[in-house]
């Protein structure tokens, strides 16, 4: 992929969304790391998927909870690695997990060894409310923060994140939440300013870091009738900081069916129909064969 191709590709991705763009989501837990990259390698031939992520959490969140789980970065980078084509993220990454300094290297890493490819997602991490989510805080010695510091820590670690991938020289930052001296990313990523930031969650607080920051913003779906809601409120917290909400793409993710395909056709036509262009596609596992090229042909290239 050359700096042509690279800059044509960050504009369709960051900029007006003018159609629905497909991609996958397999979680990367209760699965073998050869099952996900049998997947993301068939997804890589087939044009009408545009996008594949994994998710971030150190411990299973479903089925059994002391089975095998890889850490998401990680294995993005492996999986960039033997890609070519696709947009590739985390949907998205705990801020609770890493500093922003070293998630800002991290992330230039992985977009260096995708040729460009990378779609940085970025949230405050899980809820309070999440007991078999929190387990894995206390299992990896990390702190776990209200809320109010969840978001606040995100906003300021948007803005280091930004500033390590486009300031040509070493800054301080004295923040609430985040104190850094001579912080300084080299290599920057491939893409210029930087990679596309994707937010996701659906809260107040959250949504005003979005309408800052983002360049897209994830919602589960599940209540379409609670997304357009959301997007209302993020349209007018752009307004109230004079920007276009046009220019963050609305992305939601949406889970596949593998016995009633319908389900999740009828789900992706109320989600376009609510402006929402940027589709992910949850893939439970166990995957069948095929699975990508059955997607296509079942949901995304069937008329909704």
């Amino acid at each position: 992929m050359n700096e042509t191709d690279i800059a044509t590709t960050n504009v369709a991705v960051s900029g007006h969304a003018t159609r629905p763009r497909f991609g996958i989501m397999t979680a990367p837990s209760q699965v073998s790391y050869h099952d996900i990259l049998r997947i993301w390698r068939e997804a890589d031939t087939i044009l009408e998927i545009e996008h594949a992520w994994l998710f971030d959490h150190l411990m299973p969140i479903g089925g059994d909870p002391n089975g095998p789980i890889f850490e998401g970065w990680t294995l993005l980078s492996a999986l960039a690695a033997q890609t070519e084509r696709l947009r590739i993220g985390l949907l998205v990454t705990s801020n609770r997990f890493r500093p922003p300094a070293m998630l800002a290297k991290i992330a230039a890493t992985v977009d260096i060894v995708s040729g460009g490819r990378l779609d940085f997602g970025i949230g405050a991490g899980s809820r309070p409310s999440l007991p078999i989510a929190r387990r894995e805080y206390e299992a990896h010695g990390l702190p776990f923060h209200d809320a109010a510091h969840a978001v606040g820590s995100l906003a300021e670690a948007c803005t280091i994140i930004r500033r390590l991938w486009s300031e040509t020289e070493p800054f301080d930052f004295d923040g609430t939440y985040h104190h850094l001296t001579g912080a300084f990313c080299n290599p920057k990523p491939i893409q210029r300013p930087y990679p596309p930031i994707m937010i996701g969650g659906r809260s107040t607080a959250t949504l005003r870091v979005v309408a800052e920051h983002a360049d897209m913003w994830n919602i589960p779906g599940g209540d379409i009738a609670d997304a357009i809601s959301r997007a209302a409120l993020l349209d007018r917290f752009c307004a109230e900081i004079g920007r276009d909400p046009a220019s963050i793409i609305r992305s939601i993710f949406l889970p596949v069916f593998y016995d009633h395909p319908d389900k999740t056709r009828n789900a992706i036509a109320e989600a376009i129909n609510a402006g929402f262009l940027h589709i992910v596609l949850g893939l439970p596992a166990p995957y069948p064969e095929n699975v990508a090229r059955w997607v296509t042909n079942e949901i995304i290239n069937v008329p909704l």
